[in-house]
């Protein structure tokens, strides 16, 4: 068995939670896409957006490229493709595998599942590697369109993806108790996880302070290793905090929330999802948001997750406005971005990458910017800067910073340069 893994359009309707990461590496409910695709222990091959293929050969030695296929492999074809958009639930976990038995049974037949007229798979693609090498990924994009006319299979599984960001926080508060039961299932198995107490399972090397209240009645907890959990705080489940996560003392961490590894937090925290390496250490409330990597939030930095009116949010995407059906919701946030400290992010904003932020953020934020509205300026911020910044940050954490790194952040720039463009005469130079 072989899989592919794509990258198709829609993932720039993802910004910016895609700007720096491939759309198979979103956390949402403690686990990644790519998680679930390594748990299968066959050979993966992805086709990803230009500006992430030194990421994926460098860091992601799983997805490897299709051009490390041997010549002698090329006139062969994958046994599925999938979808990198793919929600991280279970029910993707059990669909993906009824899907790869549906092709073994069915070995002649191209067949493809879509969710919301987009394809999630294709059981038995027609195309050999050799075909897919030449397409690359701009020319994926119209197979893609041809797979649409493929049958759909007898009772196909239902594989969900992701059409919006918003949709990550609410994939997150769906998905995340049976995620954390099946962590839990496995972990006692393979002796990763110890049972506490009732409901609250670590690993090894964790460390839980003195005085902390932990309450289960929703959901489990789970503490992945050489996690620290600082005294005198809350956690209310179901909550995954990540390896090497540090929890302050005095902090409430509460209602479906993921913390990726490395990753420092404090004050409040209710049904989020933090990426790798973000800091949130200082007190403040962050509701029903998606924070990247590499982010720092400033003291007394607080966000809003509900309107006044107590009605749902709409968001507001560079594409149009978007209905989420949701009444909490709070805001979406990039790679890289930072606040000042006290800043105060409305109801259901969206800030891109490598932004700074000051005062009060009364709308959406472009990548790349200095944003004080609240002194009358938003400025352009140079791609130098952030370079310099990232190499800083790295260097706090004992990362390497490396041209792939650095050529990340140019690339960034580069892609999100319309959305300053927007702004026009208003942006400062």
């Amino acid at each position: 068995m072989s899989l592919v893994l794509f990258e198709d359009a829609q993932c720039e309707r993802l910004a910016p939670v895609t700007y720096a990461r491939i759309a198979c590496n979103i956390h949402c409910g403690s686990f990644r896409l790519a998680d679930f695709v390594e748990q299968l222990q066959t050979p993966v091959h992805a086709i990803v957006r230009q500006h992430l293929e030194s990421q994926q050969r460098i860091d992601h030695p799983l997805l490897q490229t299709l051009d490390s296929i041997t010549h002698e492999n090329t006139s062969t074809r994958p046994t599925i493709m999938l979808n990198a958009r793919l929600t991280p639930s279970t029910a993707t976990r059990e669909g993906i595998a009824a899907a790869i038995q549906y092709g073994r049974e069915h070995p002649n037949e191209s067949l493809a599942i879509l969710d919301r007229d987009y394809v999630a798979a294709i059981i038995n693609p027609p195309w050999s590697y050799a075909e897919l090498q030449l397409a690359g990924y701009d020319g994926l994009m119209q197979l893609l369109e041809s797979a649409k006319d493929f049958a759909t299979p007898t009772n196909a599984p239902k594989l969900t993806t992701f059409a919006f960001p918003h949709e990550i926080v609410a994939c997150n508060m769906a998905c995340i108790e049976e995620n954390l039961e099946l962590r839990i299932r496995s972990g006692l198995e393979n002796h990763s996880l110890t049972q506490l107490q009732d409901g609250v399972f670590v690993a090894q090397g964790a460390q839980i302070g003195e005085y902390v209240l932990t309450d289960t009645r929703k959901g489990p907890i789970i503490v992945e290793r050489g996690a620290q959990i600082g005294p005198y705080t809350l956690l209310r489940g179901p909550i995954y905090i990540g390896p090497k996560t540090k929890i302050l003392e005095h902090s409430a961490i509460k209602d479906c929330v993921t913390l990726a590894h490395t990753t420092k937090i404090g004050g409040e925290v209710e049904a989020s999802i933090v990426e790798p390496y973000t800091n949130k250490q200082h007190h403040g409330f962050l509701g029903h948001s998606y924070l990247g990597s590499w982010i720092n939030l400033g003291a007394g930095t607080c966000n809003s997750d509900l309107k006044n009116t107590y009605g749902t949010v709409n968001m507001e995407y560079s594409f149009g406005k978007a209905a989420t059906q949701m009444q909490f919701l709070g805001c979406i946030m990039g790679d890289y971005s930072k606040t000042a400290i006290n800043t105060g992010i409305f109801t259901g904003k969206v800030i891109g990458v490598c932004s700074m932020m000051y005062g009060f953020v009364t709308s959406n934020v472009p990548s790349f910017v200095n944003y004080a509205r609240l002194f009358g300026q938003v400025a352009s911020l140079p791609p130098e800067v952030m370079v310099s910044t990232q190499q800083r940050m790295f260097a706090r954490r004992d990362v390497a910073q490396r041209g792939c790194d650095i050529q990340l952040i140019y690339d960034m720039h580069r892609i999100t340069q319309s959305e300053r463009d927007r702004l026009g005469e208003a942006l400062v130079f």
